[in-house]
């Protein structure tokens, strides 16, 4: 009898132990199919949210790296799991009429994370009084970022391709801009660093730039250099229901507020297949909680942006924050975990 007891209690045992197993890696035996954008800047958040589910059982392989269009197009198939890239409301138009059928957003990697607009220098901004991309009309305005010479103030802009080129090039025909402003459109980070050494050494800038990126972490909006405002908001036919989140209201380092950004200012979330997110609440659960402060995202790209931008970089990365963060990293997976039950 009393050998019977101890092999029942050893069998419970095994039992429970298993059982506590399952519940702390509710994903196991589960693939999971990712994309991952192809913007650099988006690496991070992408390989937290891996490390994320693998913690939590799943088998989640290397990701897809996907233009916007086919990342949204492969989610509504079923093709790819997952985006943790979503900009909402810019990649509005990538969404077909049955998206929402197929695919939904979930959580905020950063909330209104997603901006783009133009900085120039905050000391020869306060000097000039440079509020609007219309003071670049004036000739003292223009002289202070002629570089080569021609009359024209150099804007680093967008290479050809991007879709910020189409817009940066739009903006100065709709404000009579063209014969005032010569947009720079080599590579992007060799352009930027050439003008972090020029404000290095005491010269002007005047970028655009987007967030998260490296650029508003070496270049400092509001101690480095200010964002600007457009003279007026003019809507594209794609931009015309996202009117109203194209002025911001106490932005840092803004040279105004409300400011007039000239582009929608976006929620940085997780895209997903429905059926995947309903079949695996743990996974769901955690791209509800998972967040990231913008700040650092910035810092991250700026180590990428130093040379610290292998696989192995960005794990020891991801694993540095984790370390940091660890509190909060082991609540989002304990409501994950929960949400399995």
């Amino acid at each position: 009898m009393f050998k019977r007891i101890v092999l029942l209690t050893i069998v419970l045992c095994l039992f429970s132990s298993q059982a506590f197993a399952d519940s702390m890696l509710p994903g196991k035996g589960v693939v999971i199919k990712p994309a991952r954008a192809t913007w650099s800047t988006s690496f991070f958040q992408s390989a937290l949210i891996k490390k994320g589910l693998e913690e939590l059982g799943y088998d989640v392989k290397k990701p897809k790296d996907l233009a916007n269009a086919l990342a949204y197009k492969s989610i509504v198939m079923g093709d790819v799991d997952y985006w943790p890239s979503g900009w909402l409301p810019n990649h509005k138009s990538y969404m077909g009429g049955d998206f929402f059928e197929h695919a939904a957003v979930y959580g905020y990697v950063v909330k209104a994370g997603g901006l783009q607009g133009y900085l120039v220098s905050k000391k020869i901004a306060e000097e000039l009084n440079i509020t609007s991309l219309d003071d670049f009309k004036r000739p003292e305005v223009i002289a202070a970022f002629d570089k080569t010479g021609d009359g024209k103030a150099d804007l680093t802009a967008c290479p050809p391709g991007w879709a910020c080129e189409r817009d940066i090039d739009r903006h100065l025909k709709i404000y009579d801009l063209k014969k005032y402003v010569k947009p720079i459109k080599a590579a992007y980070e060799a352009s930027m660093a050439a003008n972090l050494g020029a404000h290095q050494a005491g010269e002007p800038v005047f970028f655009y730039t987007w967030t998260p990126n490296w650029t508003v972490f070496k270049l400092q909006p509001g101690k480095d250099v200010v964002w600007i405002n457009v003279p007026k908001i003019i809507p594209s036919e794609d931009e015309l229901d996202v009117v109203d989140s194209m002025t911001v209201e106490n932005l840092s380092g803004a040279i105004s507020s409300p400011l007039k950004m000239g582009w929608a200012a976006s929620d940085i979330r997780v895209v997903a297949n429905i059926k995947f997110a309903e079949k695996n609440p743990a996974a769901k659960r955690f791209f509800e909680v998972f967040t990231l402060p913008l700040v650092d995202i910035n810092e991250q790209n700026s180590l990428m942006n130093a040379g610290e931008k292998s696989p192995k970089d960005v794990e020891r990365h991801v694993n540095a924050w984790i370390e940091k963060n660890k509190e909060k990293w082991d609540a989002w997976l304990a409501e994950a975990r929960k949400a399995a039950e």
